[in-house]
């Protein structure tokens, strides 16, 4: 079923953000190490418009947003750079054909696991976190 509008346009969540601290640093993780690609990455003076986009998931942009102006003051800001920092975040999942051949090539690119492969209920599943400190659940679903 088509669930564009009249006019063909796809309709549905488009882009979902998180903070980081460093939007260089983070973009060089979820490229270099991730192999995401760069969607977006606009200035509009001090504000950066930066999203990335798994290489199997072009409909969907993960935003790396600094916390602080326009959308922050500065003590706000500082709260939330320190959230993230702590892995007080909700945790992001990103489901993969392999754990552990994952696990063992982004090892290799110097990706920091917060635990290694592990098999619960069927399921595969490592952690990790990004260099802001927002962690991640990789996992490979059992079969079915």
């Amino acid at each position: 079923m088509n669930q564009g509008n009249e006019h063909g346009a796809q309709q549905g969540v488009n882009v979902v953000g998180i903070y980081v601290d460093d939007q260089d640093a983070a973009l060089a993780f979820y490229v270099d190490k991730l192999g995401f690609r760069v969607h977006t990455d606009v200035r509009n003076g001090a504000y950066r418009w930066l999203t990335v986009q798994h290489p199997e998931q072009p409909s969907f942009q993960l935003g790396l947003f600094t916390p602080g102006p326009p959308v922050h003051d500065e003590a706000t800001a500082q709260t939330l750079r320190a959230m993230v920092a702590k892995g007080a975040m909700p945790p992001l999942v990103l489901a993969v054909a392999d754990c552990r051949a994952l696990y063992a090539q982004w090892s290799a690119r110097g990706v920091e696991f917060t635990q290694g492969p592990t098999e619960r209920y069927g399921n595969i599943d490592a952690g990790f976190r990004d260099p802001a400190g927002n962690g991640w659940k990789m996992i490979q679903s059992a079969k079915n």
